[in-house]
């Protein structure tokens, strides 16, 4: 071993703590795949995940010590600078074992709720300490104890080893420096890069299943998080992830699976505004939506779901169910980016979180304010979160309700009031305005069915114990929504008002393929005074619920959305929905589905919608060509202003009287 170190030199203490975090990172995955052993055996996935992943270990700790390492063998001493130096490497070591222990500790816990090692989620919650600590704190408390109680013990002792491993160095003469730095750093580069070809190592390059979570067992969660990291500045192109089509290509493509007259299209600028007559035609109406906290199909009884929405199942048999309604995404911004907006998904952030869609983009809040709505958005917790105050305000939102504007509330829980606080002040707030005989639009956005699931206690009977569970928070959802209803019955604005109960997305969005499709099933259902009951059993996205909501509140419009409205289609509409789900990007029509993933082909299915099932199927280059484009126009048209509303001296004359 001497002899070894002496043969090393300043190279020596890099050489102990790479092979420490090749045992910390394989003993990592080691466990996490023993975790997830059927899915890891299903897979075939034993000896990719293993090995590869030391490859993916050893790329990220190359990018790790590579550079210090080189910069080490130039000024390594014995002197002043020396002793500095060695110092700074000692704290080099031991911050960045410690960092990569952090990430795999905090891996089980965020594997458990996304299905997927940490990635540009874990980066997107470190702006909100309040609402994370608190969460962390009611619903993950030993995850929090043992990350707090390892890793400053980890630190200490690494501390003590880079003490260790740095004394007694041999320094190579002056002369033999340069040609040795440079030797490290070529070997670094090589290490980092992990590859011949013209690209380097990234997760495309070591996937080999069709199950997301064993393919991400192959990276190590800081590698995983600095290639989400690395990404941020290219996620707004999806060309860069599914391949480049030309601008006219997809337009023609999205017009043709559009299948509407030519003559709706109405500006060469903006190539999907169209012209929109509403099939309501009396004095428009008011439009409340509420957005309900991850209440998936599976909660819903209505649904073939878990018996925990008497209300919601009740509600369904008196107005508009979707039985077969998908969300586009699994994150809250997602839902509101497809409801609010109707716009197609992308492999980047929503647009409210992104820079150019802070103003001038379109809603249906700016549309009904230009047509004399009073707009609103009621929440329970702080608006600022996810950005959604500052994309709201932009963007035609007139007022917002939060957690500072309620008084004495009857709960107060990590994320804010309870449900029943928020619809108590939404039905307040909905007979206030109907007195002042201004049509409004409201969005009510629920979020005590979030983890860590606290609700008041003694308002239901627990479905499982202990009591902040996912499903007593469904549960409890579902009691405030029974609750509002029944006041809203009874008020003076029903009459005059469309509501849309929908969720956002699923609780928790898992499984073994590609796009796990059953997990993006949702509860849909429009209600109120003159909306016929019925079970629509067509394939219905997101984006298609604003288009409907508008034709049924009696709003003709000019509007850029691409989804449909349901109201008139024709009897021979199968409908489609389109899902992103993290890097891939899937279009379902009837059992049909298309897969995109980042540089890679196509990959066709046939799903049942009864199993939930998925086999391989050839998909046709029609259906490919139809996904592509709705997968690139997103991107387009965030980055060329093409989602918006024309300037009001060039929009057509529309009158609702017509």
């Amino acid at each position: 071993m001497s002899r070894l170190k002496a043969c090393l030199g300043p190279f020596w203490p890099f050489f102990c703590f790479i092979l420490l975090n090749l045992a910390l990172l394989s003993a990592s995955r080691l466990g996490m795949a023993l975790w997830q052993a059927e899915r890891v055996t299903h897979a075939q996935g034993w000896w990719p995940v293993l090995l590869q992943g030391v490859r993916v270990d050893l790329s990220t700790l190359c990018w790790l010590f590579g550079v210090p390492a080189m910069l080490t063998v130039l000024l390594a001493g014995h002197g002043t600078l020396g002793r500095v130096w060695w110092w700074l490497i000692r704290l080099w070591l031991t911050a960045g074992s410690a960092f990569l222990l952090l990430m795999e500790l905090s891996s089980p816990a965020f594997i458990d709720t996304y299905d997927l090692r940490p990635n540009r989620l874990f980066v997107e919650y470190l702006i909100y300490p309040r609402e994370v600590f608190g969460m962390l704190l009611q619903g993950h408390l030993l995850a929090l104890g043992m990350v707090g109680l390892l890793l400053p013990l980890a630190g200490w002792g690494l501390w003590r080893l880079s003490a260790r491993v740095c004394r007694g160095i041999s320094i190579p003469r002056w002369y033999w420096r340069p040609l040795l730095a440079v030797l490290i750093l070529a070997l670094g580069f090589a290490g980092a890069r992990s590859s011949l070809g013209h690209r380097g190592l990234n997760p495309a390059m070591v996937a080999f299943s069709s199950d997301p979570l064993v393919n991400a067992l192959v990276l190590n969660s800081s590698y995983s998080l600095g290639f989400a990291v690395k990404q941020l500045g290219k996620e707004e192109n999806a060309a860069a992830f599914y391949g480049a089509m030309a601008e006219q290509e997809i337009i023609e493509t999205l017009r043709l699976a559009q299948g509407r007259p030519v003559a709706d299209y109405v500006s060469d600028e903006l190539p999907t505004l169209t012209v929109n007559r509403a099939s309501y035609r009396g004095r428009p109406k008011n439009l409340v939506i509420i957005l309900e906290e991850s209440l998936g199909a599976q909660f819903v009884g209505a649904l073939g779901g878990k018996p925990l929405t008497p209300n919601l199942d009740r509600l369904a048999q008196e107005g508009w169910m979707f039985e077969q309604l998908y969300a586009t995404g699994t994150r809250s911004v997602r839902g509101i980016e497809a409801v609010i907006t109707g716009f197609t998904p992308t492999p980047a952030r929503a647009v409210v979180k992104l820079d150019k869609s802070q103003t001038g983009f379109f809603t249906i809040a700016r549309l009904l304010k230009n047509k004399g709505y009073r707009t609103g958005f009621i929440y329970g917790g702080e608006s600022h979160f996810d950005n959604m105050a500052s994309f709201f305000l932009g963007n035609g939102f007139e007022h917002i309700i939060d957690q500072d504007d309620y008084r004495d509330p009857a709960f107060t829980g990590s994320w804010g009031v309870s449900d029943e606080d928020l619809l108590s002040r939404a039905h307040q707030e909905f007979q206030r305005q109907h007195a002042s005989g201004q049509p409004f639009f409201s969005l009510v956005f629920s979020s005590s069915n979030h983890d860590p699931f606290e609700f008041p206690d003694g308002r239901i009977e627990l479905y499982d114990h202990p009591k902040n569970t996912r499903n007593n928070a469904a549960k409890y959802a579902d009691y405030t929504l029974g609750k509002f209803f029944s006041q809203a019955r009874a008020a003076d604005y029903w009459q005059d008002t469309v509501f849309l109960v929908v969720a956002d997305h699923d609780s928790r969005v898992y499984g073994a393929e590609l796009v796990p499709v059953e997990h993006f099933r949702i509860p849909g259902v429009i209600l109120g005074e003159g909306i016929t009951a019925q079970r629509d059993t067509r394939l219905v996205s997101q984006i298609d619920l604003a288009p409907t909501l508008l034709s049924l509140i009696g709003i003709d419009s000019e509007n850029p959305m691409l989804g449909r409205d349901l109201t008139q289609v024709g009897d021979d509409y199968q409908g489609r929905a389109l899902m992103q789900y993290d890097k891939n990007f899937a279009l379902l029509k009837g059992d049909q589905l298309v897969v995109l993933q980042p540089e890679r082909p196509a990959q066709g299915f046939r799903y049942d919608v009864r199993s939930h099932g998925l086999t391989a199927n050839e998909p046709t280059a029609a259906m490919v060509q139809e996904t592509r484009g709705y997968a690139l126009w997103g991107s387009l048209a965030y980055n060329r202003g093409l989602h918006r509303l024309r300037e009001a001296s060039e929009s057509l004359a529309l009158n609702n009287d017509e």
